[in-house]
């Protein structure tokens, strides 16, 4: 289950078949022999030889290219075992900064340069003023092909991504701070059980804002915080907040797979936790030191949440003095084992002067009769990504809107009827099929045709089945077409939403 092998027609170029492996959770067992918990670290080498025509490139320090096609890595610093990988395909490489290039089949490089040059080092130095030193090396990208079903995974050295990041417009390069913050949390200190994957989770999320808010500001990354903060609270409304699932320390049973039990709580709530300990320190700067010494006390090291929170109290004695792991309601015994909504939210009000004309917005396209003159006066040309998702979440929450509603904001907004960017994609194609727009049904054929993400896919297929015959005629349709292109987890979701399981 770990190597996935792609046919020609599941890549971005068709010409050629490539594989590649996915060892998170649980995985690598399959792949090679192997003590397959994050609670074991150790260096590896290998070597691979492939046919002619194909790159190999792995999650490695250090890699050349001998005779024969063949290629040999080393990773000279010790990793859990979930975090080897391996590509083989038609793949090149351009580089994007002094330490970092993008990696993807030839069709795509030149847009993979274009909107990764110069970003990344950007991020890396931030990071590095906030966590201390990057010890992996290189940070390079790789582009895997469109039937990919995840985000990002994070490989040490070469994250892989899903190509719905080349926007064209560099609008969602931000999404790789997230797997940039893992070279300090996640991959140098990693949690030691699945179990308590908010460790790894919850203070990327928190490092990954760190880095947001250097680099763009309070207001923006308290806006990305409030998406964040929405999705916890669909997930704990569809689940029940007293789910297990919803707890920071998750009992997982034995014959249990960890990828089950993946939602959104360890990210969102891990992240509310980690801000509620620095809010306990009441001092940014002396927080953002606690975190660099953090990493330094555990780096290369796996640690459970008990580890975690003993550093922090014998880092800050006068807090330990003052009892802060038990004040009622915040026990910290209460934040890893009570499921639920977090006791303790951070302050994103200053993401108010973005979301506020949002919000606005969105009423006044939710109104009975439309205010033209009101919505012409908001000038929506010099608003980004996040403030743009915010506003269509809004509308998608009063959909259905009054008719003719929706035809008109398309019009509109050719920005967001037309965008390339997938998060944009994404929310409009849930606002056409919540409308019953049936004129532009062919935006939601086109776009579950264009990529495989799990986060993309799913959410399409639940609206398609949960609204009228046409959408799921339109539903089964898709499917039929796209099933030999997305990867068999996903396929399997998919089939289970329309009961063809």
């Amino acid at each position: 289950p770990q190597v996935c092998w792609l046919a020609p027609e599941q890549t971005a170029g068709k010409q050629k078949p490539y594989m590649y492996t996915q060892g998170q959770a649980v995985l690598n067992r399959s792949f090679f022999p192997c003590f397959d918990t994050p609670s074991v670290k150790f260096t590896y080498s290998a070597t691979v030889k492939v046919p002619e025509g194909f790159t190999a490139v792995m999650s490695a320090t250090s890699w050349e290219k001998q005779k024969d096609n063949t290629f040999v890595f080393k990773m000279s610093q010790p990793i859990p075992s979930y975090l080897i990988a391996l590509v083989v395909g038609d793949i090149v490489s351009a580089d994007v900064g002094p330490r970092s290039r993008v990696w993807a089949e030839p069709c795509l490089i030149e847009a993979a340069k274009k909107e990764y040059d110069g970003v990344i080092e950007e991020f890396l130095v931030v990071g590095e003023k906030l966590f201390g030193p990057y010890v992996w090396g290189r940070y390079d990208i790789l582009f895997m092909p469109p039937s990919f079903p995840f985000g990002g995974m994070e490989n040490p050295c070469l994250t892989f991504v899903t190509p719905c990041l080349l926007a064209g417009d560099r609008s969602l390069v931000d999404v790789i701070i997230h797997e940039i913050s893992h070279s300090w949390f996640g991959n140098l200190v990693t949690n030691a059980s699945w179990g308590e994957f908010w460790l790894n989770e919850g203070f990327t999320m928190y490092a990954q804002r760190r880095i947001s808010t250097e680099v763009y500001g309070l207001p923006y990354t308290c806006l990305e915080a409030a998406t964040g903060r929405a999705l916890l609270r669909q997930h704990m409304d569809a689940t029940g907040e007293d789910h297990p699932l919803n707890k920071l320390r998750v009992v997982i049973e034995p014959g249990i797979n960890p990828d089950d039990t993946y939602n959104e709580t360890p990210y969102e709530k891990g992240y509310c936790f980690v801000s509620y300990l620095a809010h306990l320190v009441g001092d940014q700067s002396k927080f953002d030191a606690f975190l660099q010494a953090y990493v330094n006390r555990f780096k290369f090291q796996s640690i459970t949440a008990d580890d975690t929170l003993a550093f922090f109290l014998e880092y800050f004695p006068e807090l330990k003095k003052k009892g802060v792991d038990s004040i009622p309601g915040f026990e910290f015994d209460r934040w890893l084992n009570t499921p639920g909504w977090p006791p303790y939210l951070p302050d994103l009000s200053p993401g108010q002067q973005l979301m506020k004309p949002a919000e606005e917005l969105a009423e006044l396209w939710a109104a009975d009769g439309l205010n033209v003159e009101a919505i012409e006066a908001v000038d929506i040309t010099g608003w980004r990504t996040y403030q743009l998702v915010y506003f269509l979440d809004q509308v998608l929450q009063k959909s259905p809107l009054p008719e003719g509603n929706v035809e008109r904001l398309s019009k509109m907004y050719p920005k967001i009827s037309k965008a390339q960017n997938a998060e944009l994609r994404l929310r409009w194609c849930q606002i056409v099929l919540k409308n019953n727009l049936e004129a532009e049904y062919s935006k939601v054929k086109d776009f579950l045709h264009s990529q495989g993400k799990q986060k993309y896919t799913l959410p399409l297929y639940r609206a398609m089945w949960g609204g009228s015959e046409a959408t799921r005629a339109l539903a089964m349709e898709t499917f039929s077409a796209t099933a030999p292109q997305l990867h068999v987890n996903v396929q399997n979701y998919v089939k289970k939403i329309l009961g063809l399981q």
